[in-house]
């Protein structure tokens, strides 16, 4: 699974524009590939010039075409590109810091929060007039290959915010954009449940996070008094108790949909924390139904 950030900021073939906390990339799609599974360790803001493509999520298939723009929370997603046709893409990856200090720099933008909502993994941008002329300029900064000064590359991305934030039809992420200012331990929890069946590393998690690994573990540990790892397991044995008694899948389908990929790993760790082999939890539970 590729870490679309990394390979982004990495890659020599690509334009783009790097500041610590934000990346802006100029992506034209190679034609070949046409499914595949990608992660992100920083949000994503992604604009369409040509082309189409779909971004899939348990939810729902986000279909895009030229001018659409929607903002991808960090996490894992597969997404589908139409062979026919050639994808060109202006790409803001933006982490949480650079939103949370955008939050806290103008308070006028501070909402109160609904500590239970859910946010989608994708939101939809709404974009005007003056969000295309600006995303126009930003495309003229990167075509010109010189030496872009950080401090415009900033200020270009904090303008892209304004943008966004002062769009009323734009409300859910200006609440997403607040959620980021919420307690530690909400965040990662969040970002547990939603990636936990995915096969992501440890490392991974911390990236996602947005820590380094010594301090995700350390924090993990103090706000869960328990490590990552066997957080991870026991949400994905949890899952599988629900997806056993609630569906027709078989053992081998529930253990790879929960994030095992080897079956008798599943059945190894399923047994030693409930005592019964997956099969026989099944039956037991059916019988006494």
């Amino acid at each position: 699974m590729i870490n679309a950030y990394e390979y982004f900021k990495n890659h020599p073939k690509f334009n783009k524009l790097v500041g610590d906390d934000f990346l802006f990339v100029e992506y034209k799609c190679p034609i070949n590939i046409e499914e595949y599974q990608l992660w992100i360790e920083n949000h994503l803001i992604t604009y369409v010039i040509s082309g189409k493509k779909d971004w899939i999520t348990s939810r729902k298939t986000h279909k895009l075409t030229a001018g659409d723009s929607i903002f991808v929370r960090k996490g894992v997603y597969t997404t589908k590109q139409y062979l026919e046709n050639d994808y060109c893409v202006m790409l803001f990856f933006i982490n949480d810091k650079f939103i949370k200090k955008f939050i806290t720099e103008n308070p006028t933008f501070i909402r109160k929060l609904n500590l239970k909502e859910e946010h989608d993994a994708i939101l939809t941008v709404n974009t005007n007039d003056s969000f295309k002329i600006l995303i126009e300029s930003i495309f003229h900064y990167l075509k010109q290959g010189d030496k872009i000064p950080q401090e415009l590359v900033e200020i270009k991305f904090k303008e892209l915010l304004f943008n966004i934030v002062l769009n009323s039809k734009n409300k859910d992420l200006l609440i997403f954009f607040n959620s980021l200012t919420q307690n530690t331990k909400v965040i990662i929890e969040n970002i547990m449940i939603e990636n936990f069946y995915y096969d992501l590393k440890i490392e991974d998690y911390a990236k996602l996070c947005g820590k380094s690994l010594s301090s995700f573990k350390r924090e993990f540990k103090e706000n869960f008094n328990t490590t990552p790892g066997k957080w991870v397991i026991n949400k994905r044995l949890e899952h599988s108790t629900t997806l056993l008694l609630g569906t027709n899948m078989t053992v081998s389908q529930v253990g790879y949909e929960c994030g095992f990929k080897n079956n008798s790993h599943f059945i190894q760790a399923f047994k030693k924390k409930l005592k019964l082999t997956p099969n026989r939890f099944k039956a037991l539970k059916k019988k006494h139904h």
